[in-house]
């Protein structure tokens, strides 16, 4: 038996027997009140069809799901959205570069990019599991803890620049009656009453919530589309610049692989790798080219045009922008401003669902806490942050792009290197009884060792607002997201291999 306690409910809800290494040893104790309480609210949950399911991973006989395309709908409402359209804008606002620098840089961006969050969605479907609790495999139990804890912070950090816009775009049509605040709070409790309910009710709300997106961005092109102009470069662009521009956007993309598996575990286990890849790859690249190349166009256009210069606030305000190429639709601009502003939920609600399960997988007593608590407990955190983030935009919204993209995309890297060498592509080599066992799991050594030595090499390699690293200060730009990959692909394989000679986890492959 595992070392660790494992709670079995005997008698009634009042109690509760843990079982020790030692099958001698059995200790009774008192279930505390609150668990009592969640359990008996959960039961009426449940009754209501809210999805109260923890992150243990869901048995074959429950993934059922047949409806693959849904993998297409959930990334591409989540992408085809204002947040991409403002990860687009920073090159020509953020960066000083042209339009057509910035246009070619995203388009190798996201072809190469999109790819990585699109394979890793087939671990959902392939194991049941949740993104942060495959990760065990790699990291082992204790060390999993890490990268559960860096993706709450970063699940947070996306969620609070999605309110921002969120926010300014309802301020910017209000004429003075709605602050930033009041539409960042309205953003949060939209997010958080799908969220509530669970993953079906998430699949069904981005079945739909694009459709306000891509009508928006029509009529943007309709109105404003004989404003848009050629934008040279603000001054001097290195290729430094355009490096750093290209690793903000590939972080924004590729950050998405600690997300993808958590919205397929209960669909078909057999369902083809090719296909949930596919409809995974086209849902983000089609969304992310689209919305990253429109807001390159307009903002760069925005310096040619006073009203949209006004609305984008000296680049602090892509809501204001899309109200400004809007405005001379009059009512019905400003309407449709409003619901592209209420569709931002689209990226926060699968966003704070993962937010949940990666909290509840740090640490068996959060895996004891109810998913909708920490739902609730996102959104209290996310709007004062917020509100305090929206004053100065562009500076948060890099910030937090760059430093998501620095660990997620080492973390993702190691996974993968460990899927294709270790587990040789074969998803039976994961064994789902183990996903809860540390003796059974990898000691986390190699990959800890790794992570950390990938570290020294990406601090060096910054290029942050607030900080500069000697050799992107050297003039190569912000490389950190390269060569921490590059560190992973040579020092884990090796590390990993000499740990496995010595542990005791399970190697067998059906």
């Amino acid at each position: 038996m595992d070392p660790l306690a494992t709670i079995e409910s005997i008698d009634d809800d009042k109690k509760s027997s843990i079982v020790l290494e030692d099958p001698g040893e059995h200790v009774t104790l008192t279930r505390p009140w609150t668990q009592r309480l969640f359990d008996k609210v959960t039961f009426v949950f449940t009754r209501w069809g809210i999805e109260t399911n923890g992150i243990d991973p869901i048995p074959p006989a429950q993934r059922t799901d047949t409806r693959l395309y849904q993998m297409f709908f959930v990334w591409f409402s989540a992408n085809m959205n204002v947040l991409s359209f403002g990860t687009g804008s920073s090159g020509p606002a953020f960066y000083g570069l042209s339009l057509r620098q910035s246009l070619i840089t995203l388009l190798v961006v996201d072809l190469i990019s999109c790819a990585v969050p699109a394979y890793f969605a087939i671990f959902g479907p392939k194991l049941g599991m949740r993104s942060m609790v495959q990760a065990r495999y790699t990291w082992g139990y204790f060390g999993a803890m890490l990268p559960s804890a860096l993706n709450v912070f970063s699940m947070e950090g996306f969620l609070v620049l999605d309110c921002i816009i969120g926010g300014q775009m309802l301020a910017s049509v209000s004429d003075g009656h709605l602050n930033d605040t009041l539409g960042i709070v309205i953003i949060g409790l939209i997010s958080l009453a799908v969220t509530f309910f669970g993953y079906r009710v998430i699949h069904w709300y981005e079945s739909i919530a694009w459709i306000p997106n891509v009508i928006a961005f029509i009529i943007m092109l309709g109105i404003g589309g004989k404003h848009l102009v050629d934008a040279p470069a603000s001054g001097p662009v290195s290729p430094a610049m355009v490096i750093t521009y290209g690793t903000t956007v590939a972080s924004s993309v590729i950050s998405w692989c600690t997300m993808t598996p958590d919205y397929g575990v209960y669909h078909i286990p057999n369902a083809s790798r090719f296909r949930i890849f596919a409809y995974t790859y086209l849902g983000f690249f089609i969304a992310s080219i689209v919305s990253h190349m429109l807001g390159a166009a307009f903002a760069a256009s925005a310096l040619s045009d006073p009203t949209w210069e006004t609305g984008f606030a000296n680049g602090n305000s892509v809501g204001g922008l899309v109200e400004a190429v809007l405005s001379p639709a009059g009512n019905f601009g400003k309407f449709v401003t409003v619901l592209v502003a209420l569709s931002i939920p689209s990226a926060c609600a699968p966003t704070m669902y993962t937010f949940a399960s990666s909290l509840m997988s740090i640490s068996y007593y959060f895996a004891k806490v109810p998913r909708y608590i920490f739902a609730i407990i996102s959104a209290a955190i996310l709007i004062p942050v917020a509100i305090v983030g929206a004053t100065r935009f562009y500076a948060t919204f890099t910030d937090v792009l760059s430093i998501i993209g620095y660990w997620s995309i080492v973390h993702g890297v190691m996974v993968l290197v460990e899927h294709f060498l270790f587990r040789k592509v074969n998803f039976a080599a994961y064994n789902l009884e183990d996903w809860n066992r540390p003796r059974r799991l990898t000691p986390g050594i190699a990959a800890m060792s790794t992570f950390l030595c990938a570290f020294g090499i990406i601090i060096p390699c910054m290029n942050q607002a607030w900080y500069v690293g000697p050799i992107a200060k050297a003039g190569s730009g912000d490389i950190g997201i390269i060569v921490g990959s590059c560190v992973v692909c040579i020092l884990y394989p090796v590390l990993r291999s000499v740990e496995r000679m010595f542990s005791k986890e399970t190697k067998t492959v059906a």
